[in-house]
């Protein structure tokens, strides 16, 4: 058999589809019957021995079977529970606890079978017997404990209790003990029991817990704030630095409608924490330290702060708490990646936004110290933005056009430009000369820029402000130039014959235009062509713009040239409607022989919209003639990528191109159409007679 994977040949679809209805419904046939057990009928008591007799066996030989397998016990024990044969049920569980005594669901199971039927004793026994060998089973001493509360021996359940604590349970445990000393009313025991649990774990966590215990099942309020006190000063310093002390602290003297207390405990958290004023800028051993987990309790805890001064604060300490967050993380930013030009952005407009003046022209100098690296042009985008946001900020906000102006040079100092420049620095500073009234300084600075840079950008924005201050000569100037360094810029010829146009000089422009055309390479030479023929229709010099077109023509034998010859021919100065028309059948022959049908089409259906606006029945009847028949045909696919298989496509089937096998084959495609709709008629005509005989 061959390695190679053989592809998919034919990608059309299958001749019999398959819906997933059908898959479902040939599933729900092909499904078995479902068999029910049999119904076992017993009329006399040795019917029943002999039906426990039987299921006995087959518990016993599933045990035998999968002895370790604790459910099969566990389903023998319950069919002697639902028979009332509680011997023999806790003979079973006695029997799987020689198998697994260390199962502690099977201990769960035992105690539940016994308190289901109410021997409340055995239930004890049992779970006292599991408590001994499994102590650190939590759900166990939790079932004890319940038990022994549900039939009211409190003494029992205390003694329960203590024996669990001394195993040195969860947080959990000692809680339940705790609510269950409250539920008894014996509020001191409970307390006694929390001190317990604290000295037993001296962490943030046990006092926070036992805190919340104080203020909310206890309602002691004096001594949840002695608690706290405590954890604050009692705890080692790794645990005090945690940010939910601090949190629920302050929470609790807002509860409790202490909001200076509250506003201290922040402020201190913010202090010890780093947080704040300190911008969250800390050493680098200090980052180790904090985990990401608590750095997210650190942050909420600053939201919280936040929210707190909202809530109780004034406007401008909430306003400067804000700030100062923001300053903080764009200054961490910043300092992980000083190329980080965005952060730069965001952090002046920041300072900007605020009237901290002196804040942003610091952060701007830094900013543009930070020189990128590489000499990628794409990799000082950016930064060149800072410079231009720089004197920006100095013109408008510090009305410093001086200092404006140093920020441009000294811009255009960093900038490498033996490798690349930038003509946006180079036009705004010469257009901040220009503010500050000094045309010479800018025409230097301009005149530099085409220099070093001599980009197009440069010239226009050159010529436009020469152009407004009205020197024509210097524009003329540096339409030369910009044509000697760009003689292919189809766009720089148009605006420079425009200029000559635009101050009367019609033979320059002329002459511009010619020059213009003669170039050998030009990006846009149809700009060009088009502009210098609208110029001569300006000028009414029909014989000229004939000429134009006649030149075109030898050069471009496109469709739209034509349309646009006719159209000149049926204009005011052209030689009228026979004009137009010879200039439509030249085309459409030149067309024709170019075997070029899409571009036939759209020259014939600009000739039939001539003729409905200027021609007559017979003229458009000519035209209407020459329309194509609008064929479909199939070729076979060469793309090779894909094996066999045809692909469609519309044609278009012209009446003067019918001779030989092709006339032949438009004679039976049009013999067909008239059959279809012949029969179409016929079945339209016998639907109609039909109708009428029910009627």
């Amino acid at each position: 058999m061959s390695s190679r994977s053989t592809g998919i040949k034919n990608r059309a679809a299958a001749t019999i589809q398959i819906s997933s209805e059908q898959i479902l419904r040939e599933a729900a046939d092909r499904q078995e019957a479902h068999v029910p057990e049999a119904v076992v009928k017993i009329h006399d008591a040795e019917e029943y021995q002999a039906h426990l007799r039987d299921r006995r066996k087959i518990f016993e030989d599933n045990i035998r079977y999968r002895r370790e397998h604790i459910g099969n016990w566990v389903k023998y024990s319950r069919f002697e529970e639902e028979n009332k044969e509680f011997e023999r049920a806790r003979s079973i569980f006695e029997r799987a606890l020689e198998v697994e005594h260390r199962s502690s669901e099977l201990w769960l199971r035992y105690a539940e079978f016994e308190m289901r039927n109410e021997f409340i004793n055995h239930a004890r026994n049992v779970l006292d017997r599991a408590v001994q060998i499994l102590p650190r089973v939590d759900f166990l001493w939790y079932k004890y404990v319940y038990v022994e509360e549900m039939v009211g021996d409190i003494p029992k359940c205390r003694a329960v209790f203590e024996r669990w604590m001394k195993w040195m349970p969860d947080d959990n445990a000692w809680l339940s003990f705790a609510r269950f000393e409250t539920r008894c009313g014996y509020m001191d025991r409970a307390e006694a029991v929390m001190r317990h649990y604290v000295n037993a774990y001296p962490s943030a966590r046990a006092f926070l817990k036992f805190a919340k215990w104080a203020e909310f099942e206890a309602k002691n309020a004096s001594l949840a704030r002695t608690i706290y006190e405590a954890a604050l000063s009692e705890l080692e310093p790794e645990e005090v630095k945690q940010a939910r002390v601090f949190k629920q602290f302050a929470s609790f003297e807002e509860r409790q409608g202490e909001n200076e207390r509250a506003r201290l405990i922040y402020k201190h958290a913010l202090e010890l924490l780093n947080l704040g004023d300190s911008g969250q800028i800390r050493d680098h051993e200090m980052d180790e330290d904090v985990s990401n987990y608590e750095q997210s309790k650190r942050d909420e805890l600053y939201k919280t702060y936040i929210t707190f001064e909202k809530k109780h604060g004034d406007r401008e300490g909430i306003e400067g708490l804000v700030l100062t967050k923001q300053r903080a993380q764009y200054k961490k930013r910043l300092e992980e990646d000083p190329f980080d030009y965005d952060g730069w952005f965001e952090l002046a407009k920041l300072e900007q936004d605020h009237g901290e003046v002196d804040a942003a022209r610091d952060v701007y100098e830094r900013a543009v110290a930070n020189i990128p690296p590489s000499n990628q042009k794409d990799d000082w985008r950016r930064y060149i933005f800072l410079w231009v946001y720089y004197a920006v900020f100095e013109e408008l906000t510090h009305k410093d056009l001086e200092r404006a102006s140093q920020v441009y040079e000294t811009c255009l100092s960093i900038i490498p430009h033996k490798d690349f420049s930038f003509a946006k620095i180079w036009i705004l500073a010469a257009q901040l000369h220009v503010r500050r009234k000094d045309l010479t300084a800018a025409r230097k600075l301009f005149g530099k820029a085409i220099g070093m840079c001599g980009k197009e950008k440069i010239y226009t924005e050159y010529i436009a402000l020469e152009l407004a201050l009205g020197e024509v000569d210097r524009c003329r100037s540096l339409y030369n130039n910009y044509l000697k360094a760009m003689p292919h810029n189809c766009r720089a010829w148009s605006k420079y014959a425009e200029l000559e146009k635009a101050v009367g000089e019609t033979e320059r422009c002329r002459a511009l235009y010619e020059l213009a055309i003669s170039q050998q390479a030009l990006d846009m030479p149809e700009m060009l062509w088009k502009g210098y023929i609208d110029f001569e229709i300006e000028e009414s010099d029909a014989g000229r713009a004939r000429k134009l077109y006649e030149r075109l023509l030898e050069k471009t034998g496109h469709v739209k040239v034509w349309i646009s010859f006719a159209q000149f021919e049926a204009s005011a100065i052209g030689k009228g409607a026979e004009a137009a028309r010879g200039v439509f059948r030249k085309g459409y022959d030149q067309l024709k022989a170019q075997e070029f049908n899409e571009e036939r089409v759209l020259l014939l259906d600009e000739w039939r919209a001539f003729e409905k606006s200027n021609g007559d029945a017979s003229t458009l009847a000519a035209v209407d003639a020459m329309m194509p028949r609008r064929i479909k045909r199939k070729r076979m696919r060469d793309d090779a990528n894909e094996e066999g298989g045809w692909d469609e496509y519309f044609d278009y089937q012209f009446p003067d191109d019918e001779t030989g096998a092709a006339a032949g084959n438009y004679k039976i495609l049009e013999m067909a159409a008239k059959w279809k709709n012949s029969m179409a008629a016929n079945n339209d005509d016998e639907s109609d007679s039909d109708g009428s005989d029910d009627e």
